[in-house]
């Protein structure tokens, strides 16, 4: 087995994460296997009791570990299938036992072996990233145990990167090294000697500051690449690419010999036509945490694959639920005129999942909007249940229905907490990763854009659920909950057959959507706020080169997630990537 590792100097957020996932591309692309591991040197054992504004979304994979959301980006670069064991916690080997550097070196050596491609046998190469900055206290167990790693198992199966800051002083305009320098020392200090440099920075890197960054870090000038800011971050792999990263990384690992040059054809083809997106798809994200994009990463990655595959440029407008309802009104109306307006102008509405009931009332408004003025729609987890609820309010004159969640004295609990979990611990004790859902209605577009698949595998991540004593009251006035449960006792699916798209889901759907692979779900939602919702059915789902209205009959086809018993989805490209999405004024963001 061969190990890369990834670490990071001088600032956080530099985009380790991006940068493993992209090494993992560029080397799949050589026709090597890659598995990756994250190491985050917090306490908890998990991610799934952390903050959003802390840390993010928490990630949910097909096991039902609640990750931190850079698995997110191993499974959508590569186009893997990762578990609860390729990421490591401080916490996690704290529980195994008191000899910690041994514990993590084990760890590592584990889970490296364990097939995430779906292929028989280990990988040829396990990408690892250690989060946090060099330098930090709490990451010093595994620093050390990493150094000792790197000996152990000797210099022609190790190769470390260090993701590094060389900034730009607007007053004389010059790259700075000293950062870098500083953050190698420290690094080589610890025991660890980096092997290739990847510098951020707004622009390329001078040759005399490569030349510098050389003779100071002790790199040699060939393996410091610059990874500087791009319109997208499909771009990443291409650089790294373009700077021959791969050839220090499989000299350094004695590969030469068996890798083939990288072959990278879909995935430039795919970030050409990224870049070049200029008719405009425009939806109303309608949530909680609008403050913090990451906190929706995996729901914004999949708007991008879909709106990419439909050939239009993503704009999300962000709107803070709490904003549209009536006490903001009072308090602050042009607050509350702004989010109105944002919802209006949209071609589409998002109702991500969530937990608590701050900002509910605004969703419920945002969803009465949506399918009193048939504007496509689709909510996740939270954002079915609240569809639920104002269907019952408006159209079955309910007033009072609720969840048990937000009022558990409520006379029409339209959602229940359902019991595969403790509604007094938190954490892992929810209705978590990989189930099955069944289409029950054949004739549905949910079935239809899943290819007429006859089951679907999606993740999850919650306790309550719509109350299956109330589903026959609810079908009988319209609603139609097209995929349940093996039990036909919870609901996993449901539509407005006489909406052009009015859509719940109770699962996750964006943790398994892929670039060329789209999310059934979030490709109807796009197509519908596109107007060619029709065209996507008939062709199941399968999009490609642009057409005037906006789908694709050519070449690059993408085709829908889905895992069914009619056939197996193919594997797409060679990877998976995140790329740009928009804050509201049709600007992409850097990485």
């Amino acid at each position: 087995m061969k190990y890369v590792l990834v670490t990071g100097g001088v600032v956080s957020g530099l985009g380790k994460g991006v940068t493993a996932s992209s090494i993992g591309v560029l080397l799949k692309a050589c026709g090597l296997r890659v598995t990756s591991i994250k190491i985050d040197p917090y306490l908890n054992t998990d991610a799934g009791t952390m903050s959003p504004f802390e840390h993010g979304e928490v990630f949910v994979l097909d096991d039902g570990g609640e990750v931190d959301l850079d698995l997110g980006n191993y499974e959508r670069f590569l186009d893997t299938t990762l578990t609860r064991d390729n990421n490591i916690t401080t916490g996690k080997i704290y529980q195994v036992v008191p000899h910690i550097t041994d514990a993590i070196q084990e760890w590592i050596e584990r889970v490296a072996m364990v097939a995430v491609d779906g292929k028989e046998g280990p990988a040829d190469v396990c990408v690892i990233e250690l989060g946090g900055t060099i330098g930090d206290i709490e990451s010093m167990p595994f620093i050390e145990a990493l150094g000792q790693f790197s000996y152990r198992v000797g210099p022609g199966n190790f190769c470390l990167i260090h993701v590094s800051l060389v900034p730009v002083l607007n007053v004389v305009g010059e790259q700075k090294t000293k950062p870098t320098q500083h953050s190698v020392r420290g690094l080589r200090g610890l025991g660890l000697t980096p092997n290739i440099l990847a510098c951020r920075s707004t622009k390329a890197l001078d040759e005399n500051v490569k030349a510098k960054l050389a003779q100071f870090c002790h790199v040699p000038a060939e393996n410091i690449v610059t990874l500087h800011d791009v319109p997208n971050i499909w771009h990443i792999p291409l650089l790294l690419r373009d700077q021959k990263a791969h050839e220090a990384i499989l000299k350094g690992l004695n590969l030469l010999g068996v890798a083939r040059e990288p072959d990278l054809k879909e995935w430039t083809a795919r970030t050409r036509i990224c870049d070049k997106l200029h008719d405009l798809v425009r939806i109303a994200m309608v949530g909680k945490y609008t403050g913090l994009s990451d906190a929706y990463l995996s729901v914004l990655k999949a708007l991008l694959h879909a709106s990419v595959a439909c050939r239009r440029k993503l704009i999300v407008d962000w709107v803070a639920a709490g904003d549209l309802e009536d006490a903001t009104a009072k308090e602050a109306p042009d607050v509350h005129k702004a989010a109105w307006d944002l919802l209006k102008g949209a071609d589409g509405v998002l109702v991500p999942g969530g937990f608590g009931d701050r900002g509910v009332q605004g969703k419920i408004l945002a969803a009465k909007y949506a399918r009193e003025n048939k504007v496509p729609f689709l909510g996740i987890c939270l954002g079915m249940q609240i569809a639920v609820i104002e269907f019952a309010r408006s159209v079955l004159n309910l007033h009072d229905a609720n969840s048990t969640e937000f009022d558990p004295d409520t006379k029409n609990p339209c959602v229940i907490f359902m019991p595969e979990g403790s509604k007094t611990h938190m954490g892992g004790t929810m209705r978590l990763g990989s189930r099955r859902t069944y289409f029950k209605v054949a004739d549905c577009k949910s079935a239809k854009l899943y290819g007429n698949v006859s089951f679907v595998d999606e993740r999850h991540r919650h306790r309550y659920e719509v109350n299956p004593d109330m589903v026959s009251q609810l079908e009988n006035a319209g609603l139609s909950f097209v995929g349940r449960d093996e039990t036909d006792r919870r609901m996993e699916i449901v539509e407005l057959p006489t909406h052009p798209y009015f859509v719940g889901v109770q699962f996750h759907p964006e943790f398994k959507s892929r670039p060329g692979k789209p999310s059934a779900t979030f490709l109807g939602l796009i197509a519908a706020a596109c107007g060619s919702l029709a065209t996507v059915i008939q062709s199941n789902g399968h999009v490609g080169k642009t057409h005037s209205n906006g789908i694709s009959n050519g070449h690059l086809p993408a085709k829908i997630h889905q895992n069914g018993n009619v056939f197996k989805s193919s594997n797409g490209s060679n990877g998976s990537v995140n790329g740009v999405y928009s804050n509201g004024n049709g600007n992409g963001v850097h990485w």
